[in-house]
């Protein structure tokens, strides 16, 4: 094995030889070496080329492409090639095919179609994983293992009847009994009460609403069950590669809902995830930096991998543009100012044939001679500069709770208003607090919370008694904590916690909330003072709290909007609607001058201002996401231009600069 490339801001991306002929092998390594490659991923999908058909094996052209890239000095991440099953599996087991929710099977044709709880799919994979680890586990050129790819992307969830017996075993696990299955469940609702384990099905189409805890016990079901399935490989290879670390590509951004990642993220020895930019958000720079938080919050504060990212157009909107000249290189710095130690890109050579072959690559169809490929050799160039900063990590006082299960559970049936979307409150805060130079942690309610000045939660439906006491007592400590609209409100099995909302922070914000008023779409509430309300509002009445905003007008005129209660030594603010940016900004304003939280920087909107910290120094990120320049002050070395800077340094647009200070 070789060490992971640690002198640098690692940079490379997919590789896929298999797709060229070999003529073209050659040209890859001298075109990685001109962009300062330093590593790739190699075989995540290459199964039906490693094992053609049942038992017979072919690692030739393996053994000859790791050998090629050690030759050449890049780092190998090596796949297990266990994401997508060749067609000869499942033409001779077709049980291993998922089933959707009307039963209807996922036929081969694409990627991923197996079954999450199949133990013929897992068999196979697991004695492809040995073969890999056996075969490659001490080859000079592996730094990296690399489990599977994109874990449920395709396949989850499965209603097949592998799935009802996995998920039954899942269950009484879980509960031990019926009696408590049923408490769990409030199956007295509707006469569903069990009374043999084996009634118990998934939430398979029915004829209307289903239970909504046996909805969240199935999200919670198939994470694990993927989780079983990951941690059963990393142990293969483990018995032959015991010293290289391993890691799976998690998918941290908004469209993606399907997985626990805190879950995940402990048994991972690097977290790495896949991001791309999806223009079709009102905010799809802000999103990227959320996701580059909740990453960093997913590994603990440490570095992480950007495993994926496009260099420009992907595949998969309805419309898929092309990235400006410049955004190749500040999308990837926006990454490693959020905690990134690697920029990788799916892929490194356009595919000329498939399902993606119009997704953007490093090398673009264009080759060499194009635009995009002299700004890829930018980046890498770039990127070897930063090597100083490896190790760094952000400095956040602000954490902003997230949590996929009350993710799961917002999303559930029949709850008061489709339009309400987890992520809403989260994003917009989080964007907000960014237009000010104020970066957030985006971590688990589980997490620490003593060593941050605020802590926000945004509609945190689900909440268990231990994260809500550990809330209370950060307000009690000092912290200022700020509880958004539709919080507290049901515990772990979805139960609705009486005695009026916000539930489990009701008493800790001096708000007591006897219905919900949720707002149609495009429907707003006036504020006293101008502003407006959208997506929610709630009829609170105060219960210790002072008001800080009222509504103007409507069936809740004059009741508070927002309240503020100090608590011990920290202060609980109430948001019960999501305001305007303005209104909102100027409240946020408010707390963090309060809580003492300063800005690394002053910036105007749309510029992003992060600093990195470690025991050689410290370097500023300022990301200019706008069409004009800005001027911030901050003095220093920027590694990227090469130049001295201070002690104003402006920012071309659409550009970056990475300070070192002093």
């Amino acid at each position: 094995m070789r060490p992971w490339p640690d002198d640098r801001i690692a940079f490379g991306g997919d590789y896929n030889p298999e797709q060229w002929p070999r003529g073209v092998w050659a040209d890859d390594m001298r075109l990685m070496r001109d962009a300062g490659v330093s590593f790739v991923t190699l075989g995540v999908f290459s199964w039906s080329w490693l094992e053609p058909t049942k038992g017979e094996y072919e690692f030739g052209w393996l053994d000859e492409i790791m050998t090629m890239l050690h030759d050449n000095d890049i780092a190998v991440d090596l796949a297990t090639a266990t994401a997508t099953p060749p067609p000869w599996l499942s033409a001779a087991y077709p049980e291993i095919l998922p089933v959707d929710r009307e039963g209807r099977v996922r036929w081969p044709g694409s990627r991923q179609a197996w079954c999450p709880s199949s133990p013929v799919y897992r068999d196979a994979a697991l004695d492809l994983t040995d073969r890999m680890a056996t075969r490659y586990h001490d080859h000079p050129a592996l730094a990296m293992w690399h489990v599977s790819n994109e874990y449920a992307c395709h396949n989850l969830p499965c209603y097949c009847d592998t799935c009802a017996a996995g998920f039954r075993r899942w269950l009484e696990r879980r509960y031990g009994t019926l009696d408590d299955l049923n408490a769990a469940w409030g199956t007295a609702f509707w006469s569903q009460r069990y009374s043999a384990w084996d009634d118990v099905l998934p939430p398979r189409l029915s004829t209307t609403f289903g239970n909504p805890t046996h909805e969240l016990d199935y999200h919670r079901f198939g994470s694990d069950t993927l989780l079983e399935f990951f941690l059963a490989e990393k142990e293969v290879i483990r018995r032959h590669s015991p010293d290289v670390p391993v890691t799976t590509n998690f998918m941290t951004l908004s469209s993606f809902r399907l997985l626990d990642y805190h879950d995940w993220a402990p048994h991972q020895d690097v977290v790495s995830t896949d991001h791309y930019v999806v223009d079709a958000l009102e905010h799809p720079r802000a999103e990227l930096s959320f996701h580059g938080d909740l990453t960093r919050g997913l590994a603990g504060g440490a570095p992480w991998m950007l495993m994926e990212q496009s260099t420009s157009a992907v595949n998969w909107q309805p419309v898929n543009p092309a990235k400006l000249p410049g955004d190749t290189i500040l999308d990837s710095l926006t990454h490693v100012a959020r905690g990134a130690d690697a920029i990788g890109f799916f892929q490194w050579r356009q595919s000329r044939a498939g399902s993606e072959k119009f997704h953007s690559a490093l090398v673009p169809h264009a080759g060499e001679d194009s635009d995009r490929f002299r700004e890829v050799c930018e980046l890498g160039a770039v990127a070897g500069r930063l090597g100083e900063l490896v190790g760094s990590r952000v400095e956040a006082d602000v954490a902003l709770l997230w949590d996929y299960e009350a993710e799961w559970a917002v999303a559930g049936p029949c709850m008061p208003s489709a339009e309400l979307d987890y992520v809403t409150a989260a994003h917009t805060v989080h964007r907000l607090l960014r237009d000010r130079g104020v970066v957030c942690d985006v971590v688990h309610p589980d997490t620490d919370l003593s060593r941050y000045r605020v802590v926000v939660v945004p509609t945190l439906y689900l909440v268990s008694d231990a994260a809500a006491a550990a809330v209370a007592a950060a307000a009690e400590a000092g912290a200022h904590v700020v509880v958004t609209y539709f919080s507290g409100i049901a515990d772990a099995h979805d139960h609705v916690r009486l005695g009026g909302y916000p539930g489990a922070f009701r008493d800790l914000l001096g708000v007591r909330v006897e219905e919900f008023f949720p707002l149609r779409v495009g429907e707003v509430v006036g504020l006293e003072g101008g502003g407006q309300g959208t997506v929610w509002s709630e009829d609170a009445r105060l219960a210790g709290a002072t008001p800080v905003l009222a509504y103007a007008a409507g069936p809740l005129a004059g009741r508070p909007a927002a309240a503020r209660r100090e608590v011990g030594a920290g202060v609980a603010w109430y948001l019960g609607t999501l305001p305007d940016d303005d209104t909102l900004a100027t409240l946020l304003g408010r707390v963090m001058a309060e809580a003492g939280v300063a800005a690394v920087a002053d910036v105007p909107a749309g510029v992003e201002v992060v600093r990195r910290s470690g025991d050689s120094g410290s370097w500023v990120f300022v990301l200019n996401h706008t069409d004009a320049p800005c001027e911030v002050a901050i003095s220093g070395h920027d590694l990227v231009t090469g130049a001295d800077v201070g002690p104003v340094t402006t920012v071309a647009p659409r550009t970056a600069a990475v300070v070192r200070e002093g």
